[in-house]
This record gives C-alpha cells, sequence and structure tokens, in this order.
C-alpha cells in the first residue's frame, strides 16, 4: 500500500513542477489547469491512501 502512495505523491510533485515550468514558459492557461488538477488530485489520493482513508 506505501508503494503506491509514494508513487503518486513522487507523480503529484512532478506535475506541480510542470506547472510552475508551464507558467514560466507562458503557455495556454488550460495546459496549466489541467495539469494542477492532476497534480493535485496524484497528491490527494497519495495522502488518502497513507492515512488508511482510501484503499
Amino acid at each position: 500500500m506505501t508503494g503506491l502512495s509514494t508513487i503518486l505523491i513522487v507523480v503529484g510533485l512532478f506535475l506541480a513542477g510542470g506547472v510552475y515550468s508551464f507558467h514560466k514558459q507562458k503557455l495556454p492557461t488550460g495546459v496549466i489547469a489541467l495539469l494542477g488538477i492532476c497534480s493535485v488530485l496524484c497528491l490527494v489520493a497519495g495522502v488518502l491512501r497513507i492515512q488508511g482513508i482510501w484503499e
């Protein structure tokens, strides 16, 4: 269970870095918003799995 949680958190942080990079490159807002939403979903899913709320 913790292996998948770790992967979800790492992917979420990677996507968050992509949001920052895309914002600096002034890419379309839609791409940045989609990447941000995916990042938040991965981070929340990873934390919920660590807490044992979502199995």
